[in-house]
């Protein structure tokens, strides 16, 4: 058999690569003659950048930058030498990511995405003209605030003074100004990897979706989305964009939007971006099987997330597909053969603390199984 290990990263305990390399060993314990292809995936989200890195050839590097609350954190970015010229690679998750703030300190409202920016602009002065920014896992609701002002462009108050970082300063948003933004990053051609279609406010917005995991209450919430709905109308009569309905503008705590309005972005679904990278649809095709899996499998995993694009490949192919999962949400439909939940077979306790040996365990049973 032609298997496919094609997973994402297990949250908080193994990477992408690490989770196609355990399933990859359990298999082949089973069943040594089997053709065992590794090709970890990723959606746009963290994870993205040692996914691409890895797959083009190219290299990392690292800068010192401004932490989601301000605090300096050594980042990594991507270079990747391509026919077209130099193309950066930016993870927002590394420079304003929630994994980067302790959970007693998390404030979505004082966040601020303003190492972001200051990546960009190293990506920028070592060459690049061409920009990816994989948007997902963030600290902030700032709608890229912090990252325009780190580029040069400002956001200014009824008073005309420049807005502090953080998203409850955009309450006070009166006026945008490009004039500023630093002619590299003008000139710079911008795309989005962005792993979720949410607007930018609203029931389905950034604030009301994904605030609470970032530390925002109720009340939070309902201010957070009115800070929002500012930015956008502001963007609206400054810059002459209409941000409400666009997919993915939600993205990051509205960094999808701020792309957008700040340094003309585009966005696009991150798995199909990764999938056309990793010529994906064409390496599951020629599989007999493919595993995928991630740390949890909730429903929102099946707007976006690259498992459910992998599930979605597999069907069109007709190749065979299983879902292997730290956790899997109770209710949720998984189009695969087989999905194994690691929690509720061996126990959460089990799942955080040996999910490299119970892959292999699981992998083996699954060669011997469905081989």
């Amino acid at each position: 058999m032609r298997v496919q290990m094609a997973p994402d990263k297990f949250k908080g305990t193994l990477s992408a690569s690490e989770v196609a390399a355990a399933l990859a060993a359990g298999w082949r314990r089973a069943r040594p003659g089997d053709e065992i292809l590794e090709l970890p995936v990723a959606d746009g989200g963290d994870g993205t950048l040692s996914t691409l890195v890895a797959a083009l050839g190219g290299e990392v590097r690292r800068a010192k930058v401004a932490g989601p609350l301000g605090d300096p954190v050594e980042a990594e970015y991507g270079l990747v030498e391509t026919s077209g010229g130099t193309e950066a690679i930016i993870e927002m998750a590394r420079a304003s990511g929630l994994g980067l703030v302790s959970e007693s300190r998390r404030d979505p409202l004082g966040a601020t995405t303003r190492g972001t920016g200051e990546l960009i602009l190293e990506a920028v002065e070592a060459g690049a003209t061409k920009v990816l920014v994989c948007i997902g896992g963030s600290a902030t609701n700032d709608a890229g605030a912090g990252m325009a002002q780190a580029l040069g462009v400002r956001l200014l108050d009824e008073a005309g003074a420049e807005l502090p970082p953080g998203a409850a300063a955009l309450d006070r948003l009166a006026a945008i100004d490009l004039g500023g933004l630093d002619p590299r990053v003008a000139k710079a051609s911008v795309l989005v990897a962005c792993d979720v279609d949410n607007p930018l406010t609203g029931p389905r917005g950034a604030s009301a979706v994904y605030g609470p995991q970032k530390g925002a209450s109720p009340e939070d919430v309902a201010f957070l989305d009115r800070c929002l709905g500012r930015f956008s109308s502001v963007a609206g009569r400054d810059l002459g964009l209409d941000l409400r309905d666009i997919e993915g503008a939600g993205a990051a705590g509205g960094m999808g939007a701020g792309l957008i309005a700040f340094l003309g972005a585009r966005l696009r679904p991150g798995f199909d971006l990764v999938a056309d990278v990793l010529d994906l649809p064409r390496r599951i095709a020629e599989a007999d099987l493919v595993v995928t899996g991630e740390g949890r499998f909730d429903r929102q995993s099946l707007h976006g997330k690259a498992p459910a694009g992998v599930l979605h490949l597999a069907g069109e192919t007709g190749t065979r597909a299983v879902v292997v999962a730290g956790q899997v949400e109770e209710g949720v439909e998984v189009p695969a053969e087989r999905v194994v939940d690691l929690s509720a077979r061996f126990g959460l306790e089990a799942a955080m603390d040996r999910p490299r040996a119970l892959l292999e365990d699981v992998a083996a049973e699954l060669a011997e199984g469905l081989a």
